[in-house]
């Protein structure tokens, strides 16, 4: 017999066999996402999603959120994207994760709250997951990509019978609440892999990393995914792809724009275009105008000269030595380091003891 904690306003604890628990358990994962959803689209689509594409659109340079490339046909470009053979992170980081995953395990410990940040696939997180089955733990998957979510959830759901599995569709750059439990976890450490963080600028990620030691409280860490700095060639390849798929992730947040926000931008008048700006150490990638031309959302209208630019994406390289200063400020201590042989990729345990400014 096993014990369940039901949601709080059922007010009870049933004693129910394991079929029982494992039915129970989905159908509240299906009930929390089905009202998340509805919330999200909403508040997303309606709200954010067209007051950010508005005034990206209207600045000087133009300018959309990546956060935005993760519809459900997004969210399925950029797993194919991680299959490439020319996207190296992706590989890097399984390659890093197979071989210290159980030390990684170790520094997150038992009874933990596992809170993933843009979780997609939770390929990553499964090597985590293998390790932490036993351990009493509790696993938070945060993406703005609600029907990616609903699909992950229930995949894990049932390759991880024994671990609580309680998703949150939200854009997790904002503030957001943890799902409540019936028992509390005894620590939280949230995991950021796939080096996200360098999508954002310095002041930004900065802002980003302070929230977590908020999030997840004295006791609580950081496992993090980041980008190292190599040979231009390389990193280039990585977001040129030769079979366009890239290309065709980063048009498809026109694609969305036309679907769910009236635009009427026609795709075959922008390329992809990606580069590494050695100065700032990141990939600079935009949709770039073939044409004159205007393009319409809504009552709104938007002029674009041939060759003229809209910034999609930064994707910042690291050393591990400037990151950890980065973080440093966000109230965040590097505890471990564990990287690929090639010095590629690196993820990082930080503790959420630090001190801001330290």
């Amino acid at each position: 017999m096993l014990r369940l904690a039901v949601p709080k306003s059922y007010n009870l604890v049933l004693l129910v066999e394991y079929d029982l628990l494992f039915f129970l358990s989905k159908v509240q994962v299906i009930r929390q996402l089905t009202k998340l959803s509805r919330r999200g689209r909403v508040e997303s689509v309606d709200s954010t999603f067209r007051a950010d594409v508005l005034g990206g659109l209207s600045a000087k340079p133009k300018r959309l959120a990546c956060k935005y490339f993760y519809d459900e046909r997004g969210s399925r470009l950029f797993d194919a994207i991680c299959g490439l053979d020319e996207y190296y992170l992706m590989r890097t980081e399984l390659e890093i994760m197979h071989r210290f995953g159980p030390e990684m395990a170790r520094m997150i410990g038992t009874g933990a709250m596992l809170i993933e940040f843009g979780s997609g696939s939770s390929v990553k997180t499964r090597l985590l997951l293998d390790q932490l089955e036993n351990d009493n733990t509790t696993y938070v998957p945060v993406d703005i990509s609600c029907r990616h979510l609903q699909i992950t959830a229930r995949h894990l759901l049932q390759r991880y019978p024994h671990i609580a599995v309680r998703p949150v569709a939200t854009d997790f750059t904002a503030d957001f609440e943890l799902p409540s439990l019936g028992s509390k976890a005894e620590r939280r450490v949230v995991y950021f892999p796939g080096s996200t963080i360098g999508n954002f600028e310095y002041a930004e990620a900065v802002a980003l990393l302070s929230r977590i030691p908020k999030l997840c409280g004295a006791r609580g860490g950081l496992l993090i995914g980041i980008d190292l700095q190599k040979d231009v060639c390389t990193i280039e390849t990585a977001y040129n792809d030769a079979q366009g798929i890239t290309a065709k992730f980063n048009l498809n947040l026109l694609a969305r724009i036309n679907r769910e926000l009236g635009g009427n931008f026609n795709l075959t008048r922008f390329v992809h275009f990606a580069f590494y700006d050695t100065a700032n150490a990141r990939v600079d990638i935009r949709l770039v105008s073939c044409r004159d031309q205007n393009v319409e959302m809504g009552s709104d209208e938007f002029e674009f000269r041939a060759g003229e630019p809209i910034h999609t994406e930064f994707s910042h390289k690291y050393t591990i030595e400037g990151f950890e200063q980065m973080a440093a400020h966000a109230g965040l201590r590097l505890e471990r380091c564990w990287t690929d042989d090639r010095g590629y990729f690196a993820v990082l345990y930080f503790g959420a003891g630090g001190t801001n400014g330290e």
